[in-house]
């Protein structure tokens, strides 16, 4: 029998090592490697080694393809987010905080579907009563669906071989758990790993979608390793904003469709409803007053236009603070430099504080522009024009570029009465009204005159 050995691996990154390290040198995560068993290969002769035949070659050309149903649930900002639909033959991974909502938002997705497809729903954390009195809760007693608390993946995949249904669900894959792998617990890395892999083959073996809902750390990231999130067609985060009862779900992985789509709910008593139109909310709650300015940013396919808000007090401390959400810290930081270096502001021996309204982080380079006026407003204490956005890119030269789909976000913000755009001159905007554009930061300064 030959002697057992260890190997060590990196539950975050997969990263294996001959010993136990504290710090993963790949991914630099502390304290995630595990041991496991590994059994040494014998010497064997040639008549016993495995015979293995060549892979057979395709010319891409060669290669048949069939166009993939979607399945189409008719909540539009889930099927949009989704590219479209959930594609047949794909495995998909949505996660979220506890009671951010996922079971009921997937509870609805299959009732809806299940009017004219076959849905097969497996509650591996809550009992069949349970869910029932949910799909009670939300009017939907009388639901197509066909529920089972079974949590063996096993009995899973062998019911999704023989009926071959259109939609399997399965809340959560952390609660189920395989045979072969008895000695480890539910939700464990071997569970986790096994588990995607079996499902992920039998997706793409019986052209069945497969949705699995997820875990999430303390970090915000899927609990488990990083290797189930490449493995599945789509990751999906359903996440919470406290100021509304209102839910995000953000793509974050995306085979079928684009990336970094969100959709957005409202969290009610019948579950979840679509937000068909949440510039309208955003806009609704804009004060317009100094510190505030209009942003824009492109999530995906979608232009949302935000409120910034920014505060600047004379600094009381030695250090001042820099309080900022919403935004990269650093990008507000920097932005401040170069208000102080060309502008003279002193802006460097005052508390700062700024915030991007509606649960969303900016990651785009043209709200550099709004972030300046927001600044120069509250420092000025004077604001800006009424119902402006602001659209540009800052160099450290202080020059103003012009914003990417500048033109995409200026047509969005018209829909909603914002005449005036505050940009640097862009070909792409000739059309517009009321545009004022500007070179360089020196110019922003005749939007602040001194009162006489």
């Amino acid at each position: 029998m030959p002697r057992p050995q260890s190997s060590y691996k990196c539950n975050n990154c997969s990263h294996e090592s001959s010993k136990w390290l504290g710090c993963c040198p790949q991914c630099e995560a502390w304290n995630t490697f595990t041991e496991e068993k590994i059994i040494a290969a014998q010497s064997i002769g040639l008549s016993q080694r495995v015979r293995a035949s060549s892979a057979e070659l395709f010319r891409i050309g060669t290669i048949r393809t069939e166009q993939k149903a979607r399945l189409v649930s008719g909540i539009h900002e889930w099927d949009r987010v989704m590219g479209g639909g959930i594609l047949s033959g794909s495995l998909i991974l949505l996660a979220g905080d506890p009671g951010v909502g996922k079971s009921t938002l997937i509870l609805q997705v299959a009732n809806n579907l299940a009017k004219t497809k076959n849905v097969f729903y497996f509650s591996s954390e809550e009992s069949l009563s349970q869910v029932k009195h949910r799909a009670t809760r939300l009017g939907l007693a009388n639901s197509n669906i066909q529920l089972s608390d079974c949590y063996k993946i096993e009995n899973i995949a062998a019911t999704l071989a023989e009926q071959k249904p259109d939609l399997v669900i399965i809340d959560s894959i952390q609660s189920c758990c395989l045979e072969t792998q008895r000695g480890s617990m539910p939700g464990s890395i071997s569970q986790l790993r096994e588990s995607t892999f079996l499902l992920m083959h039998a997706a793409k073996q019986y052209n069945v979608a497969i949705l699995v809902t997820g875990h999430i750390t303390k970090d915000g990231n899927v609990a488990g390793p990083k290797l189930m999130e490449h493995m599945v067609d789509g990751v999906f985060y359903l996440q919470g904003e406290d100021r509304w009862q209102s839910r995000i779900l953000r793509s974050v992985k995306n085979r079928f469709g684009t990336i970094n789509e969100v959709g957005f709910f409202d969290m009610g008593e019948h579950g979840l409803e679509e937000i068909s139109n949440i510039n309208q909310r955003f806009l609704a709650e804009a004060s317009f007053a100094p510190g505030s300015t209009l942003i824009c940013s492109t999530e995906g396919s979608r232009p949302l236009i935000l409120e910034a808000q920014a505060l600047c007090i004379e600094s009381k401390f030695g250090s001042p603070q820099r309080v900022i959400t919403g935004i990269e810290h650093k990008r507000v930081v920097l932005i401040a430099a170069i208000l102080e270096k060309y502008l003279h502001v002193k802006l460097s021996c005052s508390d700062i504080f700024f915030k991007v309204s509606g649960g969303v982080f900016v990651k785009e380079s043209a709200s550099d522009l709004g972030i300046a006026l927001a600044l120069l407003s509250t420092y000025f204490q004077k604001p800006l024009p009424l119902k402006s956005l602001a659209l540009g890119e800052l160099n450290l030269t202080g020059h103003i570029k012009p914003a990417a789909r500048a033109q995409i976000m200026a047509k969005e913000a018209s829909k909603f009465g914002i005449a005036t755009i505050l940009s640097a001159q862009d070909k792409s905007l000739r059309g517009i009204a009321h545009l004022e554009t500007f070179k360089n930061v020196y110019e922003l300064l005749r939007l602040f005159p001194e009162d006489k």
